[in-house]
C-alpha cells in the first residue's frame, strides 16, 4: 500500500520521529512545486511534519514554528516555504506578505491553519489534517 493510500485511512504515530519519517515518505510523493496544507489543533505535530519535509529535502537549517515571522523559506533539493496562517485576523492580509514572490521552483509551500486564508489557497492542495488521539498518538489524515 502506498503512502498516499495509508494517509487516505489514516495514519498514526507514536513519536516525532515517527512523525518526521512519515513525512519523508510522503515528501517522495508530493509533486514539484506543491502546496500542502496542515490543519489541527496546536501541539499535533504540524512543524514536527514540516521538519520531515526539511529534512527529506536536505534542508539543513533549523525548522522551527514560524508563527511570529508567519512565514520561513529553507532552500534545499527543494524550497520549502512553511506559513503560519495563525496570527492572521483578516484572509486579505496574505497579499501584503507576498509570498508567491518565494516560490521559485521547485518548492513546497506548507500552510498552518489554512482555514485562515479564506479563497486564497487553491482547491488543488494536498490537505492533510492532524489530531492527537490518545497520550503521544498523533493521527494524520489525507483528505
Amino acid at each position: 500500500m502506498s503512502i498516499l493510500e495509508k494517509l487516505k485511512i489514516g495514519v498514526v504515530t507514536k513519536s516525532p520521529e515517527e512523525t518526521e519519517k512519515l513525512a519523508i515518505e510522503l515528501s517522495k510523493e508530493i509533486p514539484v512545486d506543491s502546496i500542502i496544507t496542515l490543519s489541527g489543533e496546536l501541539g499535533v505535530g504540524k512543524t514536527v511534519f514540516v521538519k520531515g519535509l526539511a529534512k527529506a529535502w536536505g534542508i539543513e537549517e533549523t525548522v522551527t514554528s514560524p508563527t511570529f515571522n508567519i512565514f520561513t523559506v529553507y532552500n534545499g533539493v527543494r524550497n520549502l516555504v512553511h506559513f503560519d496562517a495563525y496570527r492572521l485576523t483578516d484572509p486579505s492580509q496574505i497579499e501584503t506578505l507576498m509570498i508567491e514572490d518565494f516560490l521559485e521552483s521547485p518548492y513546497c509551500l506548507a500552510v498552518e491553519w489554512p482555514e485562515k486564508t479564506g479563497s486564497w489557497l487553491p482547491d488543488d492542495c494536498i490537505k492533510l489534517n492532524f489530531s492527537i488521539i490518545g497520550e503521544g498518538k498523533h493521527h494524520f489524515i489525507l483528505e
